[in-house]
């Protein structure tokens, strides 16, 4: 196992499954772009969060930040990034949701291509969480839309980078 992307819907055991690859090796660096969990504005998202990182092993070291490229470039082993969609949400976030579908679109594609590269040179062995979007109903907000096309975009970036790509449905892993 050297590139693994893990992707499936929401709650289906992606996360679970990233950890479980890496488990028992040494120096793993866990890569997160989520907002900083603050359980006195979101108490569910901070017991989401706290959740993730009691089930991590003690000696993995977690890294929060929105610039995932950067912090692939700079770790040499294990590195597992949970998750590609919430980085696309604080990419959006940056860029601006309201942002010009074209420029968006254009600024964020560089980012897409940026953090693929990162992933291809990344030496050590890197398991990639993402959500599989787009499965059903087309969103009716242009943001949503704006999202899900990005994202898969981003997948298909990431996918064409790995080594294998793993779907996740009802906790089982399908190996693709």
């Amino acid at each position: 196992m050297n590139r693994v992307l893990v992707t499936g819907g929401v709650r289906c055991g992606k996360s679970s499954h990233a950890e479980g690859l890496l488990r028992g090796l040494e120096g793993v660096a866990y890569v997160t772009p989520g907002y900083p969990a603050d359980p006195t504005t979101d108490a569910e998202w901070a017991a989401r969060v706290a959740r993730h990182r009691l089930a991590r092993p003690a000696d993995w070291t977690t890294v929060e930040t929105v610039d995932v490229a950067a912090a692939l470039r700079e770790a040499s082993g294990p590195t597992l990034v949970d998750c590609v969609g919430t980085w696309m949400t604080r990419q959006l976030d940056a860029v601006g949701w309201d942002t010009p579908r074209p420029e968006a679109t254009a600024l964020i594609e560089e980012r897409i291509a940026d953090l693929a590269a990162a992933v291809a040179a990344h030496p050590g062995p890197i398991v990639l969480v993402t959500n599989e979007v787009g499965w059903g109903v087309v969103s009716d907000h242009a943001s949503g839309r704006l999202f899900a096309d990005l994202l898969g975009r981003a997948n298909q970036a990431l996918g064409a980078v790995v080594d294998d790509v793993v779907l996740m449905v009802a906790g089982r892993a399908v190996r693709l």
